[in-house]
């Protein structure tokens, strides 16, 4: 295929540009960087229109800026897909912990460390590089293709969702394609066909309406920390179910096929333990640390606080007390009746000692892509002959909203194309980006989008 031999002769350039890119500090979260997010889109729309698209434009939102670009002279017959990342970057800090300047990208053997390297400038331009090789090659793409980069993933993506939403009509496509997760090693793809959603409370426990004496008040009235902590340790089992009723309702069972699917995944407990830093595992012993971790719900308290908690003593009886829990969601568990299931019971199981409130403050659903359409197809050959190995089809424990946003907003589903590593460090210091995987992942879209051109105008 000539375009694979054009993405091989020219990857000292692509990688050069790769560098520029990420030499731009594009992080979203802070003020003082809203040039550099102008500048990164400004820089990422020019290299679309020099790669061979006809469209690229930055286009405003409420916050930073979204990147469009379109290239449809594959003609109406032929799939349009929509591709998305993210140009925007995590914050550097803490500095001291980096070995190279963040923003001075900087060859380590096979790897390119840099902030953004892997997450997501890096598989981001792996498509912008690919159709490239397309473009010098054949003068036109198998399918039709429209990118939609955006500039506030690492803040939440606030306004994503109304971008969608108000230019529905301009992303309507086949199918869409995310490059924002991992592969099981370097020479293990995978694809990831399922991702978990998200249900984020607040709990508020309050006792006496002002803070007491624990010396005189203390053994008559219930301290609302107490109170708090034997709430939170009723919300599981002995066996690390969780004991909401109703929580476990909507969950969809594994089938046997699935199971038997995520078992071939390479995992040994030992290294598993000692990467975690824990005595054990733990949770339902149901299920295998691997679907426990990806393919079924979880619930977790993430902090807690109330009283006093600075250096010295001060013998205070709070008012109040507080924690933050998360519940990682299965597909068709829905994040608001989630909400309303764990407010009831936590109001249920509070002593009347105490009340509660429960604040509802973030979540998402989650996805589950079918694995035999045209487009997972396309994928799973586009892997085998990128990395010569056929892939794993896995489940991933965290979530990406726009899985969902699609979904909801344009009626599509979503390829999970990933090329970066476990180990890429992301939002850490020193993050990397293994460099074989930038070139094998030029090869695989160039794949991808050939196969899919094919494929579906033989279906």
């Amino acid at each position: 295929m000539h375009a694979l031999a054009y993405a091989q002769a020219n990857s000292h350039k692509f990688l050069d540009e790769l560098i520029e890119f990420l030499s731009i500090p594009s992080v979203s979260t802070q003020p003082e960087h809203k040039p550099d997010i102008q500048r990164a889109a400004a820089w990422l729309r020019d290299k679309l229109l020099l790669s061979g698209f006809p469209r690229a434009e930055v286009m405003p939102t409420q916050g930073h800026p979204i990147v469009y670009a379109e290239w449809l002279d594959a003609g109406p017959d032929a799939p349009t897909i929509l591709i998305y990342g993210h140009y925007d970057v995590q914050p550097p800090d803490p500095l001291e912990l980096w070995d190279t300047p963040p923003f001075e990208p900087t060859i380590v053997g096979n790897d390119i460390v840099a902030r953004g390297a892997a997450d997501d400038k890096g598989q981001l331009y792996i498509h912008v590089k690919a159709v490239e090789a397309l473009k010098e090659t054949s003068g036109s793409l198998p399918v039709n293709v429209k990118c939609l980069f955006e500039g506030e993933e690492e803040c939440g993506s606030p306004n994503l969702a109304p971008f969608i939403q108000e230019h529905s009509a301009l992303l309507t496509a086949d199918v869409a394609v995310v490059s924002d997760t991992h592969i099981l090693g370097p020479d293990t793809p995978s694809i990831v066909y399922a991702l978990r959603g998200m249900c984020y409370v607040e709990v508020e426990v309050t006792g006496p309406d002002h803070d007491l004496h624990s010396g005189i008040y203390g053994g008559a009235v219930h301290n609302p920390i107490n109170a708090l902590c034997q709430m939170i340790a009723q919300l599981h089992d002995e066996n690390g179910r969780v004991t909401i009723p109703g929580f476990y309702d909507t969950v969809r069972d594994l089938s046997p096929e699935e199971r038997a699917e995520l078992a071939k995944i390479p995992f040994q407990r030992e290294e598993w333990l000692q990467e975690t830093g824990a005595p054990t595992d733990w949770g339902d012993p149901a299920y295998t640390i691997i679907e426990r971790t990806t393919a079924r719900p979880t619930l977790d308290a993430n902090g807690m606080w109330g009283g006093y908690i600075q250096p010295g003593v001060k013998t205070v009886l709070p008012s109040k007390a507080y924690a933050k829990l998360s519940m990682r969601l299965v597909p068709d568990q829905q994040q608001d009746e989630i909400a309303q299931l764990i407010r009831e019971y936590l109001v249920s199981i509070a002593p009347p000692t105490v009340t509660v409130e429960v604040h509802y403050l973030h979540g998402g659903s989650g996805a589950i892509v079918h694995r035999d359409s045209p487009a997972m197809q396309a994928a799973f050959h586009a892997y085998t002959a990128g990395f010569g190995r056929a892939p794993i089809f896995v489940r991933a424990g965290g979530s990406i909203p726009v899985v969902a946003m699609f979904q909801k907003f344009l009626d599509i589903e979503t390829i999970l194309l990933g090329f970066g590593l476990p180990d890429d460090r992301l939002h850490s210091p020193n993050e990397k980006f293994h460099l074989p995987n930038f070139h094998k992942g030029i090869e695989t879209v160039i794949h991808f989008m050939t196969d899919l051109g094919t494929r579906t105008s033989t279906d």
